[in-house]
């Protein structure tokens, strides 16, 4: 009776530690050379792989299972030959774990400060403010010295091709190409002595003399004039707001730098 009550006891006490080991199990993909293997490093892992933005997916459970074991088994014969003892090996772990510190901070920092709708649409407005009214649609031929556009001008006003001229002689390498064509844009993205030329004239009309400016002297000729057209919020919202979050993370990183007391 006595052997048969103590065979119960160490039978409940196997099944209780069979029971209570099942947990620490499921925490591990593996054992390597008796060291445990985490699951949470396949976790880890195919976090890392979504933010590079690599969905991951069931099938791929077993490539990472077997990438986070191949790693322990290296990194053991790393270890076993001691070159986790060298300086190089060192403060290369220094520079991940400053890496990752950093990254974790600004993390953290854009969490606690994030861009409001309030801010995108701030900034929508004052690019709105900064751009509206008309857009202008000119050519340009662009060369270095006085006497080389007022010889381009006759040449126009006698009835030379501007594109053809443009292609030929233009220093400008983005616009010369395309015969001269500067697109539509807004009398501000051209520097001062260039736009106040250009609005004053008319659709179709040439500059009478060269326009000088820091890049050289310009024949200027307006094609066409309209309205701005701006694109509704909506549309650029995503880069208004990855633009003010990129400027309040460098505003964070240089109060830092400000504070800090370096010698």
């Amino acid at each position: 009776m006595k052997k048969q009550a103590t065979a119960a006891v160490l039978a409940a006490s196997l099944g209780f530690l069979t029971l209570a080991a099942f947990p620490v199990a499921a925490q591990n993909v593996a054992i390597v050379n008796g060291k445990a293997v985490p699951k949470a490093r396949v976790d880890a892992l195919a976090q890392q792989l979504a933010r590079s933005g690599r969905p991951v997916t069931p099938e791929m459970q077993g490539q990472l299972r077997e990438e986070v074991i191949a790693r322990e088994v290296f990194v053991q014969e790393a270890q076993r030959q001691g070159l986790d003892a060298g300086d190089e090996y060192r403060t290369q772990v220094e520079l991940a774990r400053q890496a990752i510190l950093i990254r974790e901070l600004f993390n953290a920092y854009q969490k606690n400060n994030p861009v409001t709708d309030a801010d995108i649409k701030a900034e929508y407005d004052k690019f709105v403010a900064a751009n509206s009214g008309q857009e202008y649609r000119a050519r340009h031929i662009l060369v270095e010295k006085e006497d080389e556009a007022k010889a381009i001008i006759a040449q126009l006003k006698r009835g030379g091709k501007f594109e053809d001229i443009a292609k030929k002689s233009s220093k400008d390498p983005g616009s010369g190409a395309n015969g001269g064509d500067l697109d539509w844009a807004n009398a501000n993205s051209y520097v001062p002595e260039f736009s106040n030329a250009m609005v004053k004239l008319k659709k179709g009309q040439l500059t009478d003399a060269p326009v000088k400016s820091q890049f050289g002297f310009h024949v200027i000729r307006l094609d066409d004039v309209r309205s701005s057209q701006l694109p509704p919020l909506d549309q650029v919202k995503p880069q208004i707001a990855q633009q003010l979050q990129q400027q309040k993370l460098a505003k964070f990183q240089e109060d830092l730098r400000a504070k800090a007391k370096i010698e």
